[in-house]
């Protein structure tokens, strides 16, 4: 997702030229990323590792607070399904993890990584998905700790991949009108359900 200074600045309550001189900061050390689309410049995180070093923070910051935090309704869409930076997040992500280990489908590496197993080659054939293709410093699959779920799911190439499969197939679908959850919240369609129930056991 990409916002704007203003945008920034409304979020923070801040003045947009108090966020500026922060926001130039964090570019320059490489955490955050620009781009100009006409007048405006919008500002997003660099990468998955910044990402998923802010998810770690937040897994601090809300302890003690975490079961409220994601009880109030209006964070239920997120907290059950989402987008985690082109992978699949929430607890069907989880799921999705933990259904793939349990038929055996991946195999475990000692970087924390995984690998497809003959079962998990043969699952990609069944929902009609090639094998992905993986480009150093790429990494197939690994461990990704929820900030929700407080487990882990998949990052990497191969649940890229399957999320855009699973969007493709109308297994997923956009799940809020939220404005703001919009772009990530998620929802498991009955179609979604039938291709994939056996695997996810939610």
């Amino acid at each position: 997702m990409r916002h704007s200074v203003g945008e920034l600045a409304g979020a923070a309550s801040v003045s947009a030229s108090t966020t500026s001189a922060p926001l130039a900061k964090l570019q320059h050390a490489g955490l955050i990323g620009a781009e100009a689309r006409g007048r405006h410049r919008y500002f997003r995180l660099a990468d998955a590792e910044v990402a998923h070093l802010l998810a770690a923070l937040a897994l601090v910051a809300e302890r003690g607070s975490h079961e409220r935090f994601w009880s109030c309704a209006g964070r239920a869409p997120p907290c059950h399904a989402r987008c985690c930076y082109g992978h699949l997040a929430g607890r069907v992500g989880v799921a999705l993890l933990r259904g793939l280990q349990a038929q055996a489908c991946l195999q475990a590496q000692a970087d924390n990584g995984f690998q497809l197993s003959d079962k998990g080659r043969a699952w990609l054939t069944h929902i009609g998905l090639p094998e992905p293709k993986v480009r150093p410093p790429q990494r197939l699959a690994y461990a990704c700790l929820d900030w929700s779920e407080r487990r882990d799911h998949l990052a990497g190439v191969l649940p890229a991949a399957l999320l855009k499969h699973f969007l493709a197939r109308a297994w997923l679908v956009p799940g809020s009108t939220d404005a703001e959850q919009r772009n990530r919240a998620l929802r498991l369609t009955p179609t979604g359900q039938q291709a994939l129930g056996g695997l996810l056991r939610l």
